[in-house]
């Protein structure tokens, strides 16, 4: 497979078939696209299925995907000068990777919503009271993501502190979740100290804490909450809206969750639970009432994102920040 920016020549090919000890046939043409998507649709043009399957003597199956190539028609189609901006606010913004999910999740949303998406990384340690505004105020949605450690977390409490008071569409993911039961916790209950007792151990209001189980784990690892749960979602919740089902299953990795001694007193003052687990015991989806869009999952919907089946918390995002 030859990457290029322009098509292959018969000579070029035949020298790339000589020197690599392969029929020229089986020499395939990696053309810059003008989409990432649209890759797997070159390829197949130009054979590797094919050649793959002579090579191990497998039927050449021809398959059909004209449901994949609608969709790319739709992104081509999609007006460029219709965009919305949305920055991610974190802390590991140095490599753009770190995110890479959560950006390509944006953009999946975006073709389901027919915009495009402009992305920006917002370092959360630069962010303060004083600046939030100056800072923020350019986007049309904010999505605040996971992450471990202190750093940057004052950053991203002031964030999501904008977002619920400015009523800016506003998306949390598992450490984006807990700050969000945070910010609502100091900011509304009035519990100033409130915290994670991750991040601040001697906290009064640890309105985050270690999840039951967690307790007597030493050797950390693969030993946190990991993988695929059940969720069980609210009737009449934004949630349901989104999901437009009663459970979903979601990807999750973590050890602390939202305690559920503060849950009475959050919920009455207007940050709801939305999706449980099964038994009613863990968090998994808070959201606000009087507001255009603002949800947190203690789950990774990033993980489960593709092309043509967007995790629908960024799709509504998305359309929230088109509005």
């Amino acid at each position: 497979m030859c990457r290029t920016e322009t098509d292959i020549p018969d000579s070029v090919r035949e020298k790339l078939s000589l020197f690599c000890n392969v029929r020229k046939t089986s020499v395939i043409e990696n053309k810059t696209a003008d989409c990432l998507y649209a890759v797997p649709l070159m390829l197949e043009e130009k054979g590797l299925a094919r050649e793959v399957c002579n090579h191990l003597k497998l039927d050449n199956y021809i398959p059909d995907n004209s449901k994949w190539q609608e969709m790319i028609d739709d992104i081509r189609n999609i007006d460029k000068e219709n965009v919305v901006n949305i920055a991610i606010v974190g802390k590991y913004i140095k490599l753009e990777d770190s995110y890479i999910s959560v950006i390509e999740s944006l953009y999946h949303a975006g073709f389901a919503n027919h915009v495009k998406v402009k992305v920006d990384l917002v370092d959360s340690e630069t962010i303060n009271k004083e600046n939030v505004k100056d800072k923020l105020s350019k986007y049309d949605g904010i999505v605040v993501p996971g992450g471990f450690g202190n750093r940057g977390i004052e950053g991203k409490i002031e964030t999501i502190r904008y977002v619920r008071e400015n009523k800016v569409p506003f998306l949390g993911i598992c450490l984006g979740m807990q700050m969000a039961v945070v910010e609502f916790a100091r900011n509304v209950l009035n519990l100033k100290d409130a915290n994670s007792a991750e991040l601040d151990e001697n906290t009064k209001n640890p309105v985050i804490h270690i999840m039951e189980e967690q307790k007597g784990i030493d050797k950390k690892g693969g030993t946190m909450r990991l993988g695929a749960y059940p969720c069980v979602i609210k009737e009449g919740s934004l949630a349901k809206k989104v999901y437009g089902t009663n459970e979903i299953s979601e990807r999750h990795r973590h050890r602390y969750e939202y305690n559920n001694d503060y849950r009475q007193k959050l919920e009455e003052a207007g940050l709801k639970v939305s999706g449980t687990s099964p038994d009613g015991l863990l968090v998994e989806i808070v959201e606000l009432e009087d507001h255009p869009y603002f949800i947190a999952g203690q789950f990774h919907p990033e993980l489960k994102s593709r092309p043509n089946r967007p995790a629908p918390l960024f799709v509504g995002l998305i359309k929230a920040a088109k509005k």
